[in-house]
């Protein structure tokens, strides 16, 4: 394929009360804010302070955020999933709903019986 491009992300700590991080496309040099709520923008930072403690260095938001990002990149297969619509696995009160309407008919059944059933 032709030429490669690079996403490079630019963050600032402390924005205001926007919470907006730039992210820049390294080929265009066009910016993109990207807002994030007030739970996420403390979590991001209590992220970064975790770092901080555990690993002995600090990192910038910057910095986090392009792990992240690469991250999940490669395991994009993951992230994509997590945006799928899901219904497993239920809640408590759905398997209860299920159970709720359940009777035996006293007729044993197994796999044959419903291969006969579904296939003829």
């Amino acid at each position: 394929m032709g030429g490669s491009w690079q996403l490079s992300v630019l963050c600032y700590a402390r924005l205001g009360r926007n919470n907006s991080y730039v992210v820049e496309d390294a080929t265009t040099r066009m910016a993109t804010a990207v807002k994030v709520d007030e739970e996420t923008k403390s979590r991001l930072e209590e992220l970064q302070a975790e770092i901080r403690l555990k690993a002995g260095r600090s990192v910038t938001q910057k910095e986090l955020l392009e792990r992240l990002i690469d991250d999940a990149y490669e395991s994009r297969a993951e992230v994509i999933d997590s945006f799928r619509a899901s219904t497993v696995p239920l809640t408590e009160a759905q398997k209860d709903a299920m159970q709720a309407g359940r009777f035996s008919s006293g007729v044993e059944t197994d796999e044959d019986d419903i291969d006969d059933i579904l296939y003829g």
